[in-house]
């Protein structure tokens, strides 16, 4: 099962970008009150009960933690989505997704290098 971490300050955000330098990370950005982001969270959750690899999820609640959720956004310059997933490696975005394309299948193929990184610098 994949690690879990819900985060609600800056400091631990920088905590797990600079975790990203030793493993990957799946980001999730996740609205409490939103039905799509609710079906995210449960794909989110699937694929943290079969995944074996060392990674870690980490969740934002972007309404409860607007001002962690808007950093993110800042300083990986992507856009704001919810709900949205990001897989950061070395400090840096290499994946993304949002809405209905949040699934586990998504992440698996992400992970496994299927899909392609949009940010190979």
């Amino acid at each position: 099962m994949a690690e879990f971490k819900e985060i609600t300050s800056s400091r631990e955000f920088g905590e797990i970008l600079d975790e990203s330098c030793q493993r990957k990370i799946i980001l999730f950005k996740h609205s409490t009150t939103c039905p799509i982001s609710e079906r995210a969270w449960q794909e989110v959750r699937t694929f943290m009960k079969e995944n074996t690899d060392d990674v870690l999820v980490v969740m934002i609640k972007v309404i409860e933690s607007r001002a962690v959720s808007n950093q993110v956004a800042n300083d990986l310059e992507v856009k704001h989505q919810s709900p949205q997933v990001l897989l950061l490696s070395n400090r840096k975005v290499l994946w993304h997704v949002s809405h209905q394309s949040v699934t586990q299948n998504n992440i698996m193929k992400a992970l496994e290098g299927e899909i392609l990184p949009f940010n190979l610098i």
